[in-house]
Parts: structure tokens; sequence; C-alpha cells
């Protein structure tokens, strides 16, 4: 059983950092997930019986590790839900690009379309039908032999966004099998800052979870995180 890495919690919510290759929740495959690992966690901690309440408030993809919050009642994920939808509800992530970006800071704008029956998506044009709108800003924070250490704030929350989005720039993330960097190595991709307000005392909360890469042990990097 994997053991659960508790950031913060109180009576309405918790925040956990999600390990690379779990699901954010269940699927077909019937592997770990985080909502069901949270779940436990409750009803082991505080000997609940029953079904447990927890709240998926939003996801990260299976190879994706970071940081994740999870609403412990109905009130706190309807809250969190409304952040989501007025951007109010800060995600930022670190990346590995394979190879160097020369363009230090941008806003990336693009169109994706989701193939529901393979489970990937793809850049199309902007009137390509069921296309969506997608946007991220990054700013580089190093380099890293011939690699490319960026930190992103997504403006939209789009399927597979981050790595399609880099991949059509040219510049891979790093051990992304499937968008263009055909290597054996974990996907250098970590959502290590989480930015919300509480969804009862309102009060503005910021976690910080950093994933153990050698591209970024660096000082001068993680200082820049």
């Amino acid at each position: 059983m994997n053991k659960l890495n508790v950031l913060y919690e109180d009576n309405h919510i918790i925040v956990v950092e999600k390990k690379p290759n779990i699901l954010s929740q269940s699927d077909i495959t019937g592997d770990i997930d985080m909502l069901t690992m949270v779940k436990d966690y409750i009803k082991e901690k505080y000997n609940k019986p029953g079904n447990v309440y927890i709240g998926l408030v939003h996801r990260l993809d299976r190879p994706v590790g970071g940081v994740m919050v999870f609403a412990r009642t109905s009130k706190a994920a309807k809250r969190l839900n409304e952040q989501i939808k007025k951007h109010e509800f800060n995600k930022t992530y670190v990346a590995v690009l394979d190879g160097k970006l020369k363009t230090k800071e941008d806003t990336l704008i693009n169109y994706l379309y989701k193939d529901e029956k393979k489970g990937v998506s793809r850049v199309v044009e902007k009137d390509f039908a069921g296309s969506k709108r997608c946007e991220l800003n990054y700013e580089v924070v190093g380099y890293f032999e011939n690699k490319t250490i960026v930190k992103i704030n997504l403006v939209t929350g789009r399927h597979h966004q981050i790595r399609l989005q880099f991949a059509h720039l040219g510049y891979p993330l790093y051990g992304d099998q499937r968008y263009g960097n055909k290597n054996n190595e974990q996907i250098r991709l970590w959502a290590y800052k989480l930015e919300f307000n509480h969804p009862v005392t309102k009060e503005k909360l910021i976690f910080k979870s950093l994933p153990k890469w050698r591209e970024i042990e660096n000082e001068t990097i993680i200082h820049r995180l």
C-alpha cells in the first residue's frame, strides 16, 4: 500500500502529494488511485464507519506527480469548483523540455482536439470541429545539459495541454513517451505549486512540493521556483 504524503488537512480540505504513475481516480485498470487512498486514510485515521465523502476537485495525468487538494465536504467541493471556474484556483507546474528554448518567457495559445476513443489530443486549427482553445504562460528558470527547465502557469486546463503545447513548439517534455520524447525516463512534469482560497475561512493558501529530479538540484533553480 502506498503511504499518503499529507501536506495539510482540516475538517474541510486535505492537501496531498501525488506520486507519479498513480491515477487521480479509479478507472478500468483497477490500479490504485489517489481518491481511494485519501478515503482510506481518512477512514482509518478518524475511525469512520461506512462510506467517507471525499470530493475530487481536479486531476493530474497518471504519469505526473505533484500537489492535489481534495474536499472533505460537498460544500468545500462546490466552493473550490467555483474558484476553478473563476480562475481563482492556480496551478503552477515545473517541466523539463528536450532542447534549449531561447525565448525566456512567453504565452502559448493553441487549439486542441481530444480523440475520446484513443484518449489522445492533438493541436488543430481554430476552426476545426470540436477544438478547444488552450493557453499557458511559461518562464525559463534554468538549463541542464541540453534541456530547459520551465515553470508554467495554466490559464486553461485541457487534456494533455502542457505536453501538447510544448511538443507543438518543438520542445517536447523530457520523458514524454506519448508526445515526442522516446526515452525510458519518467516524464518531467510536476504540479509543484497550488494556490487557492480556503473554501470556508477564505484565507489564501499556498502549497509547494518539488520533485526529486537531477535537473533541479541546483540551488539557483530551486530558488526561482
